[in-house]
């Protein structure tokens, strides 16, 4: 099965944030393409990877980066995709810098960015995307949706039964 999504990141230490978004899409049966692909590192490398996947039948690119945070602006410029950018949380600004990066993207390149670390929201906004063309997919995400909806009210139901104190003494 060709990957649909690409996974990519600036270096291997953003691997341990970007697994919940390969791990989402496995949970969906969408299969993905993970890379190493540094903007300052490997330019030319991100130029080729960039500017081909459309061409090899990549729908939606999720770049995660920190720090200076580059990789997912330069890709949305040089490819005609929907880039989703997740900002990886940083030792020194924990994020916030990674995520001021992407955010300021300028008119005509635009990013979709989620939450600091949020690589989970980045797989499951990618699924979205194909879900548009995939209607099996969509069913699939509006179970999903309604498993998140079941999973409060269960926990709500559990807390009227034991009342707050009981509750918090059990989770």
């Amino acid at each position: 099965m060709n990957p649909l999504i690409s996974i990519i990141m600036g270096s291997d230490s953003d691997l341990p944030t970007m697994q919940a978004a390969i791990a989402i899409c496995e949970e969906f049966n969408v299969s993905t393409e993970v890379a190493i692909v540094s903007a300052h590192r490997t330019p030319q490398r991100m130029f080729e990877y960039a500017q081909s996947a459309h061409e090899r039948g990549i729908k939606v690119i999720i770049a995660g980066a920190g720090g200076a945070a580059h990789l997912p602006g330069m890709v949305a410029s040089l490819t005609p995709l929907p880039v989703i950018g997740v900002p990886v949380a940083t030792r020194n600004l924990q994020g916030v810098d990674s995520l001021y990066s992407i955010v300021q993207m300028p008119g005509g390149i635009p990013v979709a960015t989620v939450a600091i670390g949020n690589a989970k929201n980045a797989g499951l906004l990618a699924l979205q995307i194909l879900g548009t063309q995939q209607p099996e997919l969509l069913e699939k995400i509006q179970q999903y949706r309604q498993s998140l909806n079941d999973s409060v009210m269960a926990k709500q139901e559990r807390l009227d039964e034991l009342g707050y104190q009981k509750y918090l003494q059990k989770s």
